[in-house]
């Protein structure tokens, strides 16, 4: 039998100088608004030339000029999914699905007429746990959940991600915070000791590419009433939270909410937003 023949990438065991990846890291940080330190190198590196190897590129320079000047920015996304990191469950910090359905939902029907559309949105989505739970809570907890026209969108950077958000299917990780008896109503047994979630969800459910930096993106999306944006921003620098929560403001309906995640703080990121206590959650609201 005779070996592989190596690509010219492995042959020559390249990696990365330091100034490419600080490079790369400025580059993939205007594109994205993630930040990547010294000690995410390795992590970078390895990636970078993963997608070389992939696309055929000998060194990497020729790989950044692909990438930059790729008109479609087919390669551009598929470096953006090898970049990021999508670990989720179900019911994950349910304290603010609690405050959902308690606070937040009836705050706004006071403001509403039945019929009238309110609108939730999962920033970044990943796999889907987080819009999928957003759902369950409103049908299990919210008795008013008939009386609106209640819309989700859901959006990830990652577009791999979102097939499989689609796709609702989940092994026993993802799904160990969820009562069997909601399991049972919601999910249903598939090959590999995994479970779909029922197909009337996944297809209530508006899954979207976004890109949180680019403006263009960001404009399709306006009078959102909820916004879950949680352990986005820890991957941002100071100057792209600032920008982030700025754009979130604009998408955001007057007197609507956003939830960030626990170890993220508002108050070093933005004065726009007022701090509202809803049980054990602290979530944000436009005035």
């Amino acid at each position: 039998m005779k070996a592989a023949r190596p690509t010219a990438l492995s042959q020559e065991a390249p990696s990365l100088t330091l100034q490419e990846f600080a490079k790369f890291c400025e580059f993939f940080y205007r594109k994205t608004g993630i930040i990547f330190s010294e000690n995410k190198r390795y992590f970078v590196e390895r990636r970078v030339l993963e997608r070389m190897e992939s696309s055929q590129c000998s060194s990497f320079r020729e790989y950044f000029a692909m990438v930059r000047f790729e008109t479609a920015g087919h390669e551009m996304q598929r470096l953006v999914n090898a970049m990021t990191v999508n670990e989720t469950y179900f019911f994950r910090e349910d304290y603010q699905f609690d405050a959902l359905v308690s606070g937040m939902l009836p705050d706004l029907a006071e403001k509403k007429r039945p019929g009238d559309t309110i609108r939730i949105w999962s920033l970044p989505c990943s796999t889907g746990e987080e819009p999928y739970s957003i759902a369950i809570y409103i049908l299990e907890g919210w008795d008013r959940a008939d009386d609106f026209n209640i819309e989700i969108r859901a959006s990830d950077i990652d577009s791999r991600v979102l097939g499989e958000a689609h796709e609702g299917i989940y092994g026993e990780r993802a799904l160990s915070r969820i009562p069997p008896e909601i399991r049972k109503r919601y999910f249903s047994p598939v090959a590999g000791n995994s479970f779909q979630i029922l197909e009337e969800l996944r297809e209530s459910i508006d899954f979207s590419t976004v890109n949180v930096v680019d403006a263009a993106h960001m404009q399709n999306y306006s009078s959102i009433d909820i916004l879950f944006c949680r352990n986005l921003l820890i991957y941002f620098d100071d100057l792209a939270r600032r920008q982030a929560m700025e754009t979130m403001y604009e998408c955001l309906a007057p007197g609507g909410f956003i939830c960030l995640g626990h170890s993220e703080s508002m108050s070093r990121m933005s004065s726009l937003y007022r701090p509202r206590r809803i049980g054990d959650a602290i979530v944000y609201q436009k005035p």
